[in-house]
């Protein structure tokens, strides 16, 4: 397996994005081949909760709280560092992260997932987030890949096509669209993955996976670095976005 892919980050400093989705789905999809771990650092314990609806039946998901009310991240690092025998990681970042504790997390990762919804709100608060990513958090020089998941997306939309516009001035990997459905609320509420939903009613969705799974996925000498993917922080540029409804309907578990 590609080490570059066993510790991977699920952040965005804004809320509600479904951090939580994209972290709880990817722990079920791993944990069926591979020993599996979920950190939960957001307050609110949503991954574990899902963990605890999690019936027996099911592939195995280890979780573990990262910090219980302060923020642990030393104690967390080491007991990761104790614990080496997970072949995955999966870290639910808590909303507004920043700083220190951005550049925290950022360490115990070496792969980072940045979820980003199709509204202007969070199209501009994504911009500022990843030029605080690129700056405090370091990710180039740590060698770190990040790319970028189109969450909750109508993809007849006006607001869609602008957070295309806007990830294509990112020069970051855009590595897959997760469309608006109540599939996700339904397997969460059952501490399952989508994809272990009936497969005719979510078949959909188990493709749109695919392309973030492959990526996720890449050998080092496969994903070859080019000048788009070198972009310097203070190139990142400033966000825009305009008019249309987001067509978001929230539906998510986040």
């Amino acid at each position: 397996m590609d080490k570059l892919a066993r510790r991977i980050l699920v952040v965005n400093a804004k809320g509600g994005c479904g951090k939580t989705t994209i972290a709880t789905n990817l722990a079920a999809i791993f944990s069926r081949k591979q020993s599996t771990m979920l950190l939960d650092y957001d307050p609110q314990g949503s991954s574990m909760r899902w963990l605890k609806q999690r019936v027996d039946d099911h592939p195995k998901v280890i979780g573990m709280r990262g910090g219980e009310g302060a923020y642990q991240p030393n104690v967390t690092r080491t007991w990761l560092m104790q614990n080496p025998d997970y072949e995955r990681t999966v870290i639910d970042a808590p909303a507004g992260v920043a700083g220190h504790d951005l550049a925290r997390l950022v360490h115990q990762a070496d792969t980072i997932l940045i979820p980003v919804q199709p509204s202007p709100i969070d199209i501009a608060a994504s911009a500022d987030f990843i030029r605080d990513l690129l700056l405090e958090g370091k990710v180039r020089s740590l060698n770190i890949r990040l790319g970028v998941v189109a969450n909750r997306v109508k993809a007849n939309t006006r607001v869609y096509q602008s957070l295309r516009r806007f990830l294509s001035t990112l020069h970051l990997p855009f590595v897959g669209v997760l469309r608006d459905t109540q599939n996700y609320m339904k397997a969460a509420e059952q501490g399952l993955g989508v994809h272990e939903l009936t497969p005719s009613q979510v078949r959909q969705d188990v493709q749109q996976w695919q392309p973030i799974l492959h990526w996720l996925d890449r050998k080092p000498y496969v994903e070859a670095v080019t000048n788009r993917e070198r972009i310097s922080a203070r190139e990142v540029p400033a966000a825009t976005a305009s008019g249309g409804h987001t067509g978001a309907t929230g539906s998510h578990y986040s």
